[in-house]
This record gives structure tokens, sequence and C-alpha cells, in this order.
């Protein structure tokens, strides 16, 4: 299937998110906590509303997830779900390092089939479609094919700034042969950098992430060549009753560096 219409809108909407969003961050805002104890800003519930109200208008049939609203599991029974993150890497915000982002996917029958991730601190937009390859829109607004490389030993592993595990650093130990680097970087962008060819690793242990955390990049690193896998092995599936991703994951630029 084409999903051409619905990406142009996932593009559109997630525009208008970025204007509202670079303002409270160049500007201010106030940072709540959740009962989850992750902060939460006006920045994210606006975020969340504009790209509902626009992706809802264009496409009233389909269902939603996101992080900011209340999920009634009436989107079960529907085969299309939009999966958004309005504010991925709130903490990355709070402290202003210019790595947040916004996570916008569609799910079809709980497989992802689209993923938009917005660096608007950046300028910069990554996304792809169900076998049509992923792609980039630099901060000039040129657009280029992305794929992941083909290294195997001498890995770079990109970790989280404010998330890190001790059983991932125990990882980083087992491998210490095949691993050079390990450099922390914020949100989705670890797994961006991962399909644009720039590091080859990235670990995320419990479940500790959401449905929202990993949908859009997901099928941004598969359509690079890439692979997003959980800790038995299997591909993440979307649009489930429990949105906790209960068994992490492991983003890799080859099968062969699935070092657990």
């Amino acid at each position: 299937m084409n999903y051409e219409k619905e990406l142009n809108a996932a593009i559109e909407a997630g525009l208008k998110a970025k204007e509202v969003i670079l303002n409270y961050y160049y500007h201010g805002f106030h940072v709540e906590i959740k009962e989850d104890a992750s902060p939460v800003t006006e920045a994210d519930k606006e975020s969340d509303r504009i790209i509902r109200e626009y992706l809802g208008s264009r496409f009233p049939t389909y269902a939603f997830l996101t992080e900011e609203s209340i999920d009634d599991k009436s989107r079960l029974q529907n085969d299309y779900c939009w999966i958004v993150d309005p504010v991925d890497g709130t903490k990355d915000f709070v402290m202003k390092d210019d790595e947040f982002t916004i996570n916008i996917a569609l799910a079809y029958k709980h497989e992802v089939v689209l993923g938009v991730v917005f660096i608007p601190a950046r300028n910069e937009i990554y996304y792809a479609t169900k076998d049509s390859r992923a792609y980039k829109i630099d901060e000039n607004g040129k657009t280029k094919k992305i794929q992941v490389n083909d290294k195997l030993t001498e890995l770079t592993v990109l970790k989280s700034r404010y998330h890190s595990k001790k059983e991932e650093e125990e990882i980083y130990k087992k491998y210490a042969s095949r691993i050079k680097n390990i450099e922390g970087r914020g949100s989705s962008l670890k797994a961006c950098l991962i399909a644009e060819g720039k590091a080859e690793l990235t670990y995320r242990k419990g479940d500790g992430t959401k449905e929202w955390d990993t949908a859009a990049f997901q099928i941004i690193v598969e359509e690079a060549g890439g692979l997003v896998l959980d800790y038995s092995g299997k591909p993440l599936k979307y649009n489930r009753e429990d949105v906790y991703n209960h068994d992490g994951y492991v983003v890799m630029n080859r099968k062969e560096n699935y070092l657990i």
C-alpha cells in the first residue's frame, strides 16, 4: 500500500508542532512531574494536541495512541493507529541539549508502516514508509536516502544521556573487543544516527520505554537496512494492549552485531 498521503500529513503535523515546541524551548516553560516520575512541559501537551487534531481531521477513522492522551483502548479495535510521542526526550528538552525529537508513526495490524522523527532544534527530519527506503531532510531542506553502514568491528555504541543502566554497561564490557566508542545521545536521535550510518548500536534494557518511544524510529532503521529487536530476538509489534516494551530493545546496523 502507498502511504504518501499519510506521510505528507505526518510531516505537516510535525512541522506545526515544531513551531510551538521551539517557542517554548527558546522562551521558557514550566516543568511538571507525572505519576511515573517523568517530566512533562506545556510543549509536550501542546504538541500532542496539534498533532492529534491535524491528523484526526484528515484521517478520522484512524485510532490514536499518544503519550500525553488518555488511552481508552478503543484503538485495539482499529487496524490503523497513529502512535505519537509529542516530545521524545523531555529531559533533553529541559536540559536544552537540542537532542529531543517528535515521533509520529502509523501502525497497521500491529506493524509500523510509517515513521517520522523530527529533530526540531536542528531542523532535521528522518522518515520512512514500508518498502520505500529511509530518508533524511537536512537543515537546508535537502532530501537524501540513508542507510546503515556495514561495520562489524570497532563499533560505536550510542547510549542514553539520562537513562543508562548497569546492565547495558556490562554489555559494553563484555564486547569491549568489538566496541571502540561509546557516546551519549538523546531520544530517538540515537536510532536515527544508526539508520544514517553514523553509529552501529544502541541498547535499552528493561521496561522503561513504551510504543511511542520506538515506533517511528523502528521503521526508519528497518528501511535503512538495520534491525530493531527485543532481547528475545524478535521485532517489536505495535498497537498492543500493553504498551510497555517489557523486553527492552537493541538497535543495530547488522544482525551480526546483535550483541547481548
